[in-house]
Formats: C-alpha cells, structure tokens, sequence
C-alpha cells in the first residue's frame, strides 16, 4: 500500500511536533505491517471471524506506569489500514501515565482493528519502555548540569523512534548515525597511527564537520584537545580519572562519560564534572512498558 494513502488531517503535525518525518513514518509502517499481515495485507483468524463491515471501538490501555511516547505513530498504523478509522487522543505525550489509564480509543472496522493492533502496540510499547527509562536517568540527575545520551546502539529500522523516545524521556541524542559527525574511535586511531595524525585526515576531509574524539587517558585527552578537538568521548574511565580529565581541559572541550554506566552510579559520574554520560542500554536494554488493547462495549 502507497504511502499516498495518508490525507493525514493533523496527524502530520503531531509527528512534526515529535520530532519525526511524517513521510518516513509513513513508509516505514509499511514494512512493519508486511512483516505481521504479508503484502497480501491477510489476518486469516479476524477474516474468518468478522464481517467485513463489523465494527467496533477499542481502548489503548496502559497496563504499567510510565512515560508516554510513540502514540502518534501508533495512530499512524491505525490511520495505515484500507477503512476509515478514528483515533481519540486521551493523554497527553511525554505525560506520565499509570496502569489502566486509557490513552486513546479508536474506532473503525473490527477487521483493521484487530489487523493494527499487534504493530501498534509493538511501536508503543517499545517507545513508551524506552523514554520511561530514560526518564529515570533524568530524575536521577536532575540536581547535576550533567545530560544523559543516547548512542547508535539502535533497533535497527527504528533508530528514528527510539532516539524521539530518549528525546522524550529528558535524554539527548548523541547522532543520528555515521553521516552527522565525525567519531574518532580506537580503531581510526590505530589505522592512523595517533589521535593526533586521525584528527587531521578528517579536517582535511571535512572541513565543516563536527569531530568528536574517543579518548581513553588523560594523556589522550590532553592530546586530542591540543589538536583541536572540542568534544571528547572518555571511554570506560572511573569518576576520578575523569575529574582530572576535567582538571586538565577545563572549558576547553566538552566531556562525556561512556561505559556501563548504571541508575546506580549515574551520580558519581555527574559528580566528576563531565557535562554528558551516553548509555547505549537506553535503546538496546529498556524493558518495554506494558500495553494493551481492549473491545469496548
């Protein structure tokens, strides 16, 4: 089914205000449908079951607490289906949410219904699981100048989503991916022979671009800063080694802690003055938050 299909009255405009291309949404869901329902668009069970022109009304329940994120983009896979269906926001986005809160109901052909339900849900439960997690990294620094981020560590086919969901939860997105910035990681140092002669052949190559440098010492640092570099990623380093790390660049670059980072010892980390701690089990470990669909009367 074309993505043309969506006249979308506003709901292109809920997926702006996230953040997220209403078109790429569009095409993706697509794919995420044809995975649960084949091109040939068949739920073999709702088919023998209901006549065509069955219809009902369902409500999209929270089964869990949590932060809300993603309920457009479960709207848009209702919106997806071959009959007209309609979708009644009844909380708020990034709101918290507490089990057995209604978020939406929607309406429609029981058939479309049911034939959205799984994709929905899979998509919201996903973003809601992630932004929720994300959120407790928030709170728990939210006394520190210190952002948590997000990294590439992605579902794949969902990093759009999922970095939103973090954006949401009160994290930043580090990159969107390779394209964006410039990452000088161990590898290109070795290739290169030093953090010094890596940051060079990527000024060279792009003179515009951002560099961001992986370092592991304080003496990597110090180097990587002397060279030019203003952003630096300091890789599995113990709070006090990044406080020195901190001592010797000062204002001069900005500093993020990486490297199993918890809820835990997220604070001692804030503590050592870094202004950003990246944690990849955002999107490759939150739990998803639990959410149902149910028929209405």
């Amino acid at each position: 089914m074309s993505a043309a299909r969506f006249d979308k009255s506003g709901l292109d405009e809920r997926l702006i205000a996230c953040g997220l291309d209403p078109e790429d949404v569009y095409v993706d869901i697509q794919d995420y449908l044809d995975e649960d329902l084949s091109h040939a668009r068949r739920d073999l069970t709702s088919e023998s079951i209901f006549d065509p022109n069955h219809s009902s009304i369902v409500a999209v329940t929270a089964r869990s607490d949590g932060l809300l994120a993603g309920l457009p983009v479960a709207h848009a896979v209702f919106h997806a289906m071959p009959g007209p269906t309609e979708f009644t926001y009844l909380a708020k986005e990034g709101a918290r949410i507490r089990a057995g809160q209604v978020l939406a109901r929607v309406s429609g052909r029981t058939r479309d219904l049911l034939a959205a339900e799984r994709t929905a849900l899979n998509l919201l439960c996903r973003m809601c699981g992630v932004a929720t997690h994300t959120r407790r990294f928030a709170d728990v620094l939210a006394d520190w100048p210190t952002t948590v981020l997000d990294t590439r560590k992605t579902t794949p086919g969902m990093r759009a989503l999922e970095k939103y969901a973090v954006r949401t939860g009160g994290g930043g997105n580090k990159r969107m991916g390779l394209y964006d910035v410039a990452m000088i990681k161990d590898n290109h140092k070795e290739a290169a022979g030093s953090i010094t002669e890596a940051f060079r052949a990527v000024r060279s190559a792009e003179p515009e671009i951002d560099i961001q440098v992986e370092v592991e010492t304080l003496d990597e640092a110090v180097e990587a800063v002397a060279v030019g570099a203003t952003f630096l990623l300091c890789d599995n380093m113990s709070p006090k080694e990044l406080g020195e790390v901190v001592d010797a660049v000062g204002d001069r670059a900005e500093l993020e802690a990486t490297g199993r980072i918890t809820l835990d010892t997220a604070v001692e980390y804030a503590a050592s003055g870094v202004d950003f701690i990246s944690v990849g089990a955002l999107t490759h470990s939150s739990p998803i938050l639990d959410i149902g669909l149910d028929f209405e009367e």
